[in-house]
């Protein structure tokens, strides 16, 4: 376990590291899968309470290629990694651990219990506690567009909170690929009055009348094509988006491309639970109530992998409200 003298000065919390026994209960009280916004942010609630938390992160943050957060207080545009390794650094000073690994596979014992397959790169070692909480994140699915996933995080972004401010008054090129699309271009017109809508006759739902009202009072002009792939050129000396070569030749010129993807919550470990999956047009999430309890006793979810429209601050908000129930849930317990 990482002790308060093994992190950096600037990420422990200026308190002794309380003191732990361990010795007649072995096993954890809390298995935090993920260690980003929510799973570190339940992580410090359930160590804060003096329980004994460890954090499984397998290193592939969502915002990795993002070059700030935003619309978090106190720490706006800091850098994903640099907010991720405080994080860790807070788990720690309260004698949390984070773990580097991979769950592979989970199982409920007949004690109610869940045995947990971790993978490393030592290898493979089992890891038991007494709840489970899913912070795991999600995945981004993209239309199969060529150059999409290159720029992704970059010049192709979704949504207007995380890097509106950004491309402010950029020309911006939203693809009509989902039907969230539209919903995309009313809010990128507040931030750009260049923006063009796409409607891909391949790959989107189309535009109904209302829609089509809607963009045009919001000075959006719509084009109908089918987006063939994204191109890029050198400008302002880097390599950089310059628009959306249709099927039929022509290039929407763009410096901006917005896109709806798919977002799928990264739950595959977890299945053999049996935990109740939602979805909506944005994607497919856990079922959970408002403190967090899925649909199988004793496992929780946080952040994206319940609420695929969280931010790092919801996130976060999420896994302490997660946390804190979660050591009431077994105080009760224990009476």
């Amino acid at each position: 376990m990482t002790s308060a003298h093994d992190t950096p000065a600037h990420d422990t919390p200026a308190h002794d590291t309380p003191a732990r026994d361990t010795s007649a209960a072995p096993d954890l009280d809390v298995l935090v899968a993920g260690g980003g916004a929510a799973g570190l942010a339940a992580a410090v609630t359930l160590a804060r309470s003096r329980r004994a938390v460890t954090v499984v992160d397998s290193g592939q943050p969502r915002n990795a290629a993002a070059e700030g957060v935003h619309a978090l207080l106190g720490r706006e545009g800091i850098s994903p990694a640099e907010l991720l390794a405080a994080g860790r650094g807070e788990v720690a000073g309260y004698g949390g651990e984070v773990r580097s690994g991979e769950i592979t596979a989970v199982r409920r014992l007949e004690d109610g219990r869940f045995e947990t397959t971790v993978s490393t790169a030592e290898g493979e070692t089992t890891l038991t506690a007494r709840r489970l909480l899913i912070a795991t994140g999600l995945t981004d699915e993209l239309p199969d567009v060529p150059g999409l996933a290159e720029g992704w995080g970059r010049d192709v972004i979704h949504c207007p909170y995380c890097h509106g401010w950004e491309v402010r008054d950029r020309s911006i090129l939203v693809l009509g690929t989902s039907p969230n699309s539209v919903h995309q271009a009313l809010l990128f017109s507040q931030l750009s009055a260049d923006v063009r809508f796409l409607e891909d006759t391949g790959r989107g739902p189309g535009l109904d009348a209302d829609q089509a009202r809607m963009l045009a009072a919001r000075g959006v002009e719509v084009v109908t094509g089918e987006a063939a792939g994204v191109e890029s050129g050198v400008r302002d000396g880097e390599d950089r988006l310059t628009g959306v070569r249709l099927s039929g030749g022509g290039l929407l010129s763009a410096e901006v491309v917005v896109v709806a993807p798919r977002m799928l919550a990264r739950t595959e470990a977890f299945d053999s639970l049996g935990l109740r999956l939602e979805e909506n047009p944005m994607g497919q999430f856990l079922s959970v109530d408002p403190a967090g309890r899925t649909s199988v006793p004793g496992v929780w979810a946080a952040g994206n992998a319940s609420d695929l429209s969280a931010q790092v601050g919801a996130a976060a908000a999420a896994g302490t409200m997660a946390g804190a129930q979660l050591n009431a849930e077994l105080v009760m317990e224990g009476l």
